[in-house]
């Protein structure tokens, strides 16, 4: 059977990294790259902080290729629609047919995605579309998958939970409100190790810092604990 060629959306955290690993379970895709969205500005994964040199470590470690789409800090909705109109023309024209999401649960998020990629003439694909999260989160932990948590929403969570282990003991002090994975935006992770890489992405923790933001529509203002990761030689 002729597999289907793909991207796989690539944010450097569980979701995508247990949405790789299934897709690749399958046999169903040709998937020749990664594709993740960098701020230019401080060269770091958008909304995970996560420095670009260890994305593109994970990205050698999974033997995939990595394609990146660079924007300007906290863009507007029209700057990110056109650059990713851009990109999307461009994976078609090189025989891309489907996009791989690690989305769970958000029906205004996929038909986003939809939408856009409906354009491009691109199929979306879900494979962990509407699976129970505690589910998902016992089976990412179970794999063997390991991850930090990089970044908290701090209205939902308190700092502590910054730099912390995404294992069963993280996921019993969660409070009830808090999807255990992170569903709703309240964490992001990255994975350092697990059955999709070759080798563990080596890094140091570095120090825990607070941003503020307020999008450039202006209707709300959030602030983030983030725990920078340094690249170990």
């Amino acid at each position: 059977m002729k597999k289907t060629k793909a991207v796989l959306n690539w944010s450097g955290g569980k979701d995508s990294s247990l949405c790789l690993h299934r897709a690749l379970r399958t046999g169903t895709y040709e998937i020749p790259f990664l594709f993740t969205t960098v701020y230019e500005p401080d060269d770091r994964i958008a909304q995970h902080g996560v420095r670009r040199a260890l994305l593109e470590r994970q990205a050698e470690s999974t033997g995939l290729a990595l394609r990146i789409m660079g924007l300007p800090a906290l863009p507007s909705m029209e700057t990110y629609n056109s650059v990713m109109k851009k990109n999307l023309t461009g994976f078609k024209n090189e025989g891309i047919h489907a996009s791989i999401f690690g989305d769970i649960n958000l029906e205004d998020l996929r038909a986003y995605r939809e939408n856009q990629l409906a354009e491009a003439g691109i199929e979306g694909v879900f494979p962990l579309w509407n699976l129970p999260t505690g589910r998902l989160a016992e089976e990412f932990i179970g794999l063997g998958f390991k991850a930090i948590v990089v970044c908290i929403d701090g209205l939902r969570l308190d700092s502590s939970f910054t730099g912390r282990e995404y294992d069963r003991s993280f996921l019993g002090d969660l409070p009830g409100d808090v999807d255990p994975c992170g569903e709703n935006g309240e964490f992001h992770t990255f994975v350092y190790d697990g059955p999709i890489f070759q080798k563990p992405v080596p890094f140091t923790r570095g120090e825990i810092i607070y941003r503020e933001y307020t999008p450039p529509e202006g209707q709300y203002e959030a602030g983030f604990w983030f725990c920078d990761l340094v690249p170990e030689q």
